[in-house]
């Protein structure tokens, strides 16, 4: 087995290698003047099972495509030095919201995105928390493995729930299929029971309405799921409706912390008690000051479980948190 890291996911990918109790194999990224980069293996690849790690979200100065498209390069590469199989480790799977269309002659990104992975030679994906797992289960034609967070946060969360009522919320009615899954986990892992609840959520023109919430919070600890947080907007709404039907405590859970413009105002509102997020997005785009209401659950661990079995042709049925 080897395992690469590409530069926007070199801390992620040597905690993986850190769990996994192997180095990271070296590779050369440049860039030339005129825009162009290549980035090669340092070591043979030839005949070896290669785990390549690489975060596809969008960062201060290095967009989304800048990153796709540098990955996407290194996949064939190594595949074209003699790879006996190539998985792409994505720990944040970006176009994962743009799963159909929602106007005419609208692009559906997401079997886009596969598509190229799929053309460059991958052999197989592993990527955590979708926005649609339904729509990421059918875009990939190549083995595709997706990961939850809902066992790494229930065990983060049990011993700070206290003794009260627990009540799971969706932020909206195309998340209530999470919020239950979510919701089983945290049950399994705390041993009693927890509500459920979820929004409701209209979007036109880029803006967002509703406040009708489905289900009672009161006086209950109220834990709203979501895969991620962009302005964080949709947790605060979300919230709101929540305090204001008499729930207690608000912890916000997501896998992946966007936070992009708006979100700092977000993470000030006093509705929300807790941030939780995992560590495949950095919160590079947070001040200091913001960055310290998140916390940060590791998903190395995860991903690095998932990859031992892989690599040993193990089963990942458990790690997949099936319900039974």
């Amino acid at each position: 087995m080897q395992l690469f890291a590409l530069s926007a996911a070199k801390d992620f990918g040597a905690a993986i290698a850190g769990h996994l109790g192997i180095d990271l194999c070296p590779l050369e990224e440049r860039g030339f003047e005129d825009g162009e980069h290549k980035a090669r293996p340092l070591v043979s690849v030839r005949g070896q099972d290669v785990y390549v790690v690489e975060r596809l979200n969008g960062d201060v100065g290095e967009s989304v495509n800048d990153r796709l498209i540098r990955f996407l390069f290194f996949l064939a590469t190594v595949k074209d030095d003699g790879a006996a199989r190539v998985t792409a480790v994505i720990p944040y799977l970006a176009y994962a919201r743009k799963d159909r269309q929602t106007k005419s002659r609208d692009p559906v990104a997401t079997r886009t995105l596969a598509r190229l992975i799929e053309a460059v030679g991958t052999d197989a994906v592993v990527t955590l928390d979708v926005h649609n797992l339904a729509a990421f289960q059918n875009a990939f034609r190549c083995r595709s493995w997706h990961l939850d967070t809902a066992r790494l946060f229930s065990r983060h969360l049990a011993a700070g729930l206290g003794g009260g009522p627990v009540t799971v919320v969706s932020p909206d009615a195309g998340g209530v299929k999470r919020a239950q899954l979510f919701r089983e986990m945290l049950e399994r892992v705390t041993g009693r029971l927890a509500g459920a609840a979820f929004m409701e959520k209209r979007r036109s023109g880029g803006e967002v309405s509703g406040s009708l919430l489905v289900g009672d919070a009161t006086g209950a600890t109220a834990v709203i799921v979501d895969d991620m947080i962009a302005s964080g907007g949709t947790m605060v709404r979300a919230a709101r409706a929540l305090k204001e039907g008499g729930a207690g405590t608000v912890i916000a859970v997501a896998a992946h912390g966007l936070f992009t413009a708006g979100a700092e105002a977000a993470l000030d509102d006093p509705a929300i008690d807790r941030w939780l997020v995992t560590d495949t997005v950095p919160l590079s785009r947070l001040t200091p000051e913001a960055a310290r209401r998140v916390e940060t659950v590791s998903a190395a661990p995860l991903f690095a479980e998932a990859i031992r079995r892989l690599s040993s042709n193990g089963s990942l049925v458990d790690l997949l948190d099936f319900p039974g």
